[in-house]
């Protein structure tokens, strides 16, 4: 269904809404590499660290329920501008603390602030762009990737000045893209229709989005232990974190841009998902086998951008046509399960990682394996999304996108 991406102008909308997305997803790979450093100077174990993002992904997982009911009352720009807001505060509090369990308690807070910016940006940037859906996730994905590829070397250049450095300079980074949004996003019309809080899990009755949303919960599994867990065995300093997961993320960002349309365009959506992901369970199993050996490690890291790129892009396009329900409420759904459910997988790394180096790339492994067993098993309710491009939803493009140029 997709194509390559032509070149075509973008409404001013998009742009604002992707500028301020790089920086967002920026906000992910710059704690990366000062997870070490905050274990040992605020001695905590990698179980307590990993804890960082436990609390940002439980809080976002449940606060996706709650975006389509304040975005369809509050318009999409108040709702994008909120997120970031609370992100400044939160992560500049952060930065500000003497605990683990602080910083813990203050990165819930952001997973509040970026719950309300990702889904709303991205049904804001689906409904405004100019090409149709799969343009418009690729135009997301990229801003994606960027923001991940550059987030690790900014991390590590303000880790290596202090652990305190890369939550400062998220705060900064979301301060600008506050401006950005106020400044550039056109007010949109007013929302005409409000959206319940149990559209979410009403939306999760159809079984094509089901199948999307577990396979991503599955799979999510593997995709934290290899970021939460994976600089505790590594054990480098601040900047060769940074530049391995800027390698990792340089190749996922390129992978979801350029590599997916094609892909999906020769074989089809599903059978590229079940490579993609079938391929990132081997890599996490190689990684498990020789967890002892950094070169292996850093190869490893570094190729799974490949393919988690391919994969972020095409179930992101999946979400969004899997169920007919409005496009934000079936983001707020998907989001809902990977995140809330996947939650305990940084933890779970963490602990145990502190009685086996190879158990945590073991169990990613397996449940992303499984992952592929549950996208086989729903395919049949997912047989149409290569067939055509759906026409837009009217009351979704009406109150979560803006207009014009």
């Amino acid at each position: 269904m997709s194509s390559t991406p032509e070149r075509t102008r973008q409404p001013r909308a998009v742009y604002a809404v992707a500028f301020a997305s790089v920086i967002a997803f920026m906000g992910i790979g710059l704690v990366d590499p000062i997870l070490k450093p905050i274990g040992e100077q605020l001695h905590a174990s990698p179980s307590q660290v990993s804890l960082l993002f436990t609390s940002y992904m439980l809080v976002t997982g449940v606060a996706m329920l709650v975006t389509g009911v304040v975005s369809s009352r509050f318009g999409a720009k108040r709702t994008l501008l909120a997120g970031l807001a609370v992100i400044v505060v939160f992560a500049a509090l952060a930065g500000m603390s003497g605990t683990v369990a602080q910083i813990v308690g203050f990165r819930a807070g952001w997973g509040l602030g970026n719950a309300l910016f990702i889904a709303t940006a991205l049904a804001t940037i689906v409904g405004a762009a100019s090409g149709g859906v799969a343009r418009a996730i690729i135009l997301y994905e990229a801003a994606l990737g960027i923001g991940i590829a550059t987030g690790p070397l900014v991390g590590g250049v303000l880790g290596g000045i202090s652990w305190r450095g890369p939550f400062f300079g998220v705060s900064v980074l979301m301060a600008i893209a506050f401006v950005a949004i106020l400044v550039l996003l056109p007010e949109g019309p007013k929302p005409t229709h409000h959206t319940s809080i149990s559209a979410p899990f009403r939306a999760l009755r159809h079984r094509g989005l089901l199948v999307v949303s577990l396979t991503a919960l599955l799979y999510n599994f593997g995709f934290f232990t290899l970021l939460a867990y994976t600089p505790f065995p590594l054990d480098m300093g601040t900047y060769a974190i940074g530049f391995i997961f800027c390698g990792w993320g340089i190749l996922l960002a390129v992978s979801s841009v350029f590599l997916a349309p094609r892909l999906q365009r020769r074989y089809g959506t599903l059978p590229v998902m079940y490579a993609a992901i079938g391929l990132f369970a081997t890599d996490l199993a190689v990684m498990a086998l020789y967890a002892d050996s950094k070169p292996v490690l850093i190869a490893g890291t570094v190729l799974a951008g490949l393919f988690l790129g391919v994969n972020n892009t095409l179930i992101t396009e999946a979400v969004m046509i899997s169920a007919p329900v409005e496009r934000s409420t079936a983001s707020a759904a998907y989001s809902f399960v990977r995140f809330a459910g996947g939650a305990a997988a940084p933890y779970l790394a963490g602990k145990l990682g502190e009685h086996s180096t190879a158990l945590p790339f073991w169990l990613g492994a397996a449940l992303t394996a499984a992952a592929v067993g549950v996208l086989f098993a729903g395919r049949s309710a997912l047989a149409h999304i290569d067939e055509h491009e759906p026409a837009p939803h009217s009351v979704d493009e009406a109150r979560a996108v803006t207009v014009g140029d």
